[in-house]
């Protein structure tokens, strides 16, 4: 787990904290506020005894015991649920629209599911965002070569976003920006410990009647309207003569070995992660923003 501060230290907690709720099919207003709380009462708790030992000569961001941490969380968690049953606080209202989301993926012939995806409709809640837009996050992330990068991507992508100065006044700036960040944040970890897995991935931030994307690689957002399917991005390929044009300006090479793939190896141009191969896998996304119409049901 890399941490720049004790604040994000936390923060990285919220995603795979408010997973356990899914399963007993809490609800999310709930879900969130019990999630947040905890949280913040862990920001003010002293976390040195987590504090992982590193060598002089390594980074200078603080690493935490993930196993322990976690347990830390799961019983504040506990104590706070007993106290909340005897007296609930009031909790901040939730979305006035309402977002139905389901997911399905397929394993196909992979040993293991390299993929995840996120989906947070009580966004504002859970990252204690108290201004009057409404905001749903939802993500997708394609892994290869391991987990490990889309289940980093997964964890902090979001929690990176909520950081951003940018949020609030051009968030999709900030969804761009917070794939370079977790980019730079896994390739520290991938160097640390010896991984060589990537991530592709795609994310949609709603923000009021905005709907604002950002993506790395070939995962993909359509939207439908009216029956009629719109597609909104193009997907990071190596045979795109752009991407193309960039990785040989690089000095590396795009060659055609049953599909297009950059150095021979990797069937995307960008990406999260995929250490071995940055500079020509790039880490920094594209976006786009759409406002969006019947949204209050006009």
């Amino acid at each position: 787990m890399t941490l720049p501060s004790c604040s994000s230290a936390a923060l990285v907690c919220e995603k795979c904290c408010f997973l356990p709720f899914f399963s007993r099919n809490a609800p999310q207003l709930l879900s969130v506020a019990l999630t947040r709380a905890a949280v913040s009462e862990i920001l003010q708790s002293d976390l040195s005894a987590f504090h992982k030992k590193q060598d002089e000569e390594e980074e200078e961001a603080v690493l935490l015991e993930s196993d322990p941490l976690q347990r830390f969380f799961f019983n504040r968690l506990l104590e706070l649920c007993c106290t909340w049953l005897e007296e609930p606080p009031p909790l901040q209202p939730g979305a006035r629209r309402f977002l139905q989301t389901s997911a399905h993926a397929i394993r196909n012939t992979r040993r293991k599911m390299e993929d995840r995806h996120v989906a947070i409709a009580e966004f504002n809640q859970l990252c204690g965002l108290e201004d009057q837009t409404e905001r749903g996050y939802f993500a997708v992330f394609d892994g290869h070569g391991g987990v490990d990068a889309a289940v980093y991507a997964a964890t902090h992508l979001h929690i990176n976003l909520v950081q951003q100065g940018e949020l609030l006044s051009s968030p999709g700036e900030a969804l761009k920006k917070s794939f370079r960040q977790t980019d730079d944040m896994f390739l520290q970890k991938a160097k640390r410990e010896r991984l060589r897995s990537g991530s592709t991935g795609v994310a949609a931030l709603l923000s009021g009647d905005w709907l604002h994307i950002a993506w790395l690689g070939d995962s993909q957002v359509m939207l439908v309207r009216q029956g009629q399917v719109v597609s909104l991005m193009e997907p990071h390929k190596p045979e795109r003569e752009d991407e193309k044009e960039r990785i040989e300006a690089l000095g590396g090479c795009v060659a055609f070995m049953g599909c297009w793939r950059v150095n021979g190896t990797i069937a995307v141009s960008r990406a999260i992660g995929d250490i071995d191969q940055k500079p020509y896998i790039s880490g920094d996304a594209d976006g786009a923003s759409f406002q969006l119409h019947g949204m209050n049901g006009t």
